[in-house]
């Protein structure tokens, strides 16, 4: 028979401690028919919609919301996504709907509402004849969930990948996951546990300890015991004051909740014992400048420099100019860094290539990073900013799928630096992002990137080298530094516990 499933997406990772908020204007929409054009983008609703086709749904798209990881989110943007999911869901409900797919990130934070993917789900269940409608779908390993979020749901299932290159399979197991239960009858019991730790985005890749060995846990868990389909590793995502920042887990099963909970207590245990694993904070910048220049003196090019405190992909503007300043400074030929600065790029666009002119560049985005760069810079291109992912399972498509716009971009230098101007913030986890601007990274000396560890991916493998290090900015590793209030206490390592 074909099911009838309702499909939304509500995605935005909050950073509760930038200036500014999220307005409305700063989220892609998509309604209706619209949602078949992330078809095979390499998404996550993508993975949902490959799902549905196969098993033969009858798709019934409601609203699909997202935005680049910024500031607290406006009240507005949470309203109209349950306006736009509400309207659909209580006609359809009435004629009959089998399941729901959400395509959530699950580090939402609103100006009313701490937990946003958790009052989401309480507003489905209490929609007429959906209290017992299974709810399925996908959450981003950054995920800070709740309790409400999960024992509601009977079956979301996490990315196990930091970097994500899962983003898409993960969506298509919870979208297997409700096509199972719709088929068997049967709905699972979800369980949640939470220590008292939170890691900063620099400790959380999956191919390091504490994550590598947790994740390996839950599969473990999975293989021994066939009644749990699911166990989900959350790394949390510290930049978000709520009460459930931090490390959580979930299991959905088919069997006894409480020998499911007494595996996710092993869980906590193991990050509560490794809590100080996790919690890495990278040294300053001019401690490592150094080794970098002995590298490029060996020919070990290119070196990475990692700037996690200007991290796009938790927020920040990427518009820091710490290590531009290092780079010009040091004269450190053949070195890139990219900055997010549509001003300087409007400026840029009246020139033709090879024009010189002064700029300031970036340093607007942000009172805790250094100001502008004033440089006379020579003018190498401009460009409309689109490209398309090198790496299809790149952690970017998780959030954009493969097809990329930067914005209206420039590609100026100033002595041996190139710097690439962008006018829409872009995470810099695939190389496609230079290449398409004629900037080819393997023979570069040094790049500069704004990231914490989802840059991996791409540029490990053409690095001699790469070093993470501290910088001012508002993405720092040390979770000691952010005014923290709602948040749950004692937790580890703002106390000790």
């Amino acid at each position: 028979m074909s099911y009838r499933v309702l499909l939304a997406g509500l995605f935005h990772e909050t950073h509760t401690f930038l200036e500014g908020a999220t307005s409305l204007d700063d989220f892609t929409i998509r309604r209706g028919d619209e949602f078949l054009s992330a078809a095979g983008d390499g998404s996550p609703l993508a993975g949902a919609l490959d799902v549905a086709a196969s098993c033969g749904w009858t798709v019934v798209p409601t609203i699909d919301m997202r935005a680049t990881p910024s500031a607290i989110v406006e009240d507005v943007v949470v309203e109209t996504f349950w306006d736009g999911f509400r309207s659909v869901a209580e006609k359809e409900i009435v004629q009959g709907i089998d399941g729901i797919d959400l395509i959530l990130h699950g580090a939402m934070v609103s100006r009313s509402l701490p937990d946003v993917e958790g009052e989401i789900i309480s507003r489905i269940r209490a929609l007429p004849g959906a209290a017992d409608i299974p709810i399925c779908g996908v959450l981003d390993l950054h995920g800070n969930i709740s309790r409400r979020t999960m024992e509601q749901t009977q079956g979301l299932v996490a990315y196990r990948c930091c970097p994500h290159t899962d983003a898409h399979e993960a969506s298509a197991d919870g979208a297997r996951l409700l096509d199972r239960i719709l088929r068997e009858g049967k709905q699972p019991t979800t369980v949640w546990a939470q220590p008292p730790v939170v890691w900063p985005p620099t400790g959380v890749a999956t191919a390091d300890d504490p994550m590598r060995t947790l994740e390996a846990m839950g599969r473990e868990i999975e293989v021994a015991n066939p009644e749990i389909a699911v166990v989900n590793v959350f790394a949390g995502f510290s930049f978000a004051d709520m009460p459930e920042t931090g490390v959580s887990f979930s299991a959905v099963t088919f069997g006894d909740p409480e020998v499911a909970r007494a595996h996710l207590k092993r869980l906590c245990d193991y990050t509560v014992e490794h809590r100080e694993a996790g919690n890495v904070i990278p040294p300053q910048l001019e401690e490592m400048l150094p080794a970098v220049i002995e590298h490029i003196k060996r020919g070990e090019t290119p070196v990475i420099l990692v700037e996690p405190a200007d991290n796009i992909g938790g927020g920040a503007p990427g518009d820091a100019t710490t290590l531009l300043r290092a780079f010009v400074g040091g004269d450190i030929a053949e070195s890139v860094v990219i900055i997010n600065d549509p001003q300087t790029v409007s400026q840029l666009e009246k020139l033709v290539p090879g024009d010189r002119t002064m700029v300031a560049v970036g340093g607007r985005g942000s009172q805790l990073a250094e100001g502008p760069v004033e440089l006379e810079v020579e003018l190498f291109s401009v460009s409309d900013g689109q490209f398309e992912l090198e790496d299809h399972h790149s952690h970017l498509a998780s959030m954009n799928g493969i097809q990329i716009d930067m914005g209206p971009c420039a590609v100026v230098r100033h002595g041996g630096v190139t710097i690439l101007l962008t006018s829409h913030k872009t995470p810099p986890f695939d190389l496609g992002q230079l290449r398409s601007q004629g900037i080819d990274p393997e023979r570069c000396s040094v790049i500069g990137v704004k990231a914490a560890v989802a840059h991996r991916q791409g540029y490990d493998p053409i690095t001699k080298a790469t070093y993470t290090v501290a910088t001012p900015g508002p993405c720092s590793s040390d979770a000691s530094t952010f005014p923290f209030k709602t948040i749950r206490r004692p937790v580890f390592p703002l106390d000790e516990i």
